[in-house]
């Protein structure tokens, strides 16, 4: 765990020029010597190359876990505590940390609040570029600051480069305002890893196109993304054995999802899983216990409180 964040090397001379020079200098901006022909190879040729650097991006996530690890264990206890995960980016990496966060509500059942995107530039940033944005620490304070974050929650700051001033002021904030915090980077030895309690640095390397960070290190993002979000969920009880049972059935696809999961879960019918899931209001955990437990969904849910909303614990407490 690091107390600071490391004050940027300059050149007193010419200070904008170093830091372009150390920019240059990362992994995840130098040239492939695998696609040096990139323009001129077929396209299947040209596929053939791209997915090849896709297929090491999976190893290079893998090497970073025991970090990833700790991030989810920090996560779950700020839920269990009724914190917050915020995600905190810029360009890719703020959109990145915007699609996980829409996509709890539906899959685990939580409220918006709960998981929380932040992106430079605001969310219009999503479609349309703010430039400039990501250059400014000041504004990834302020974001943080504009979001009351607290000791109960974690900030996870996502950029590529590992260097996005943005990234870094909002770190700070929040670190500064007792927060936990994590960095996500795609180059060893990141500032934003030096800014955060937990550090995952995937080492992507230089991309098929020069710089062009959506791929391989977007890649990387969106497989961690989908770690700490997933796993911590799974650890706060919002999985029984693989099955998202507090999916939210909105539309006719959920709604038949989760009947299948009642199904599943319980060895019921799909008959006597529809008429658990209506009893239960739609909300297929309830209607889990209500099966496996033989009781009504009131009961159901006072077991599902007493237990945290955890399937198998309401079950042993039956």
């Amino acid at each position: 765990m690091t107390a600071s964040i490391p004050a940027p090397i300059r050149d007193q001379e010419d200070p904008v020029a170093d830091d372009i020079q150390t920019i240059a200098a990362l992994g995840t901006e130098g040239r492939n010597p695998r696609t040096l022909d990139l323009d001129t190879l077929d396209t299947a040729t040209l596929l053939e190359r791209m997915n090849d650097e896709d297929a090491t991006v999976a190893a290079a996530v893998r090497a970073v876990l025991p970090r990833v690890a700790e991030a989810v264990e920090l996560i779950a206890a700020a839920r269990r505590r009724g914190g917050r995960l915020i995600y905190l980016g810029a360009g890719t990496s703020g959109r990145l940390g915007l699609l996980d966060a829409v996509e709890c509500p539906p899959t685990f059942g939580t409220d918006p609040s709960e998981v929380v995107g932040l992106m430079a530039g605001g969310r219009d940033a999503f479609v349309v570029a703010v430039e400039g944005a990501e250059d400014d620490p000041t504004l990834g304070a302020s974001d943080v600051a504009g979001l009351d974050v607290g000791p109960d929650d974690v900030v996870v700051g996502l950029a590529a480069s590992g260097r996005t001033p943005y990234v870094l002021g909002g770190l700070g904030e929040a670190r500064a305002r007792g927060a936990a915090t994590v960095a996500v980077a795609c180059n060893p030895c990141s500032r934003i890893g030096a800014a955060a309690d937990v550090a995952i640095e995937v080492a992507t390397g230089p991309e098929v196109l020069t710089g062009s960070t959506r791929l391989k290190a977007g890649t990387a993002q969106k497989l961690v993304c989908n770690m700490l979000s997933t796993a911590s969920m799974v650890r706060t009880g919002k999985a029984y054995g693989n099955l998202m049972v507090d999916v939210k059935p909105t539309n006719a696809k959920l709604v038949d999802r989760a009947q299948r999961i009642v199904a599943e879960a319980t060895g019921a019918d799909r008959e006597a899983a529809a008429d658990a899931l209506a009893a239960a209001g739609t909300h297929a955990k309830t209607a889990v216990v209500m099966l496996l437990a033989d009781c009504d969904a009131a009961r159901a849910q006072v077991l599902l409180d007493a237990a945290g909303g955890d399937v198998r614990a309401a079950l042993r407490a039956a």
